[in-house]
């Protein structure tokens, strides 16, 4: 199920892990600092327990002085006792 899990990042779809790693290793910038402003979550599916989660934040890239706001939405999905995460949705916030 891996490899089919997928990151859209700012309107672009990467799917699969190694697509999802080499889109985030090759990000421009060597520190990120979250700070998370709201968490909500709710069961998926009554079929499988998989747990749907928004968060809202503001991120500090390489020690800048300007935050930026993100939303990010994850899809955690179930596998052997724990969860991976099968969709991840992320967004900066403009204005």
């Amino acid at each position: 199920q891996r490899d089919q899990s997928m990151l859209t990042w700012e309107n672009t779809p990467i799917m699969g892990t190694t697509g999802i790693m080499e889109k985030l290793q090759g990000l421009p910038f060597a520190k990120v600092a979250h700070r998370v402003l709201t968490l909500d979550a709710q069961p998926a599916s009554s079929a499988v327990a998989s747990i749907l989660v928004l968060v809202t934040g503001q991120l500090l890239v390489d020690d800048g002085q300007n935050v930026l706001q993100y939303s990010q939405m994850f899809h955690l999905v179930p596998e052997g006792g724990g969860y991976f995460v099968q969709n991840d949705v992320f967004r900066l916030v403009y204005g």
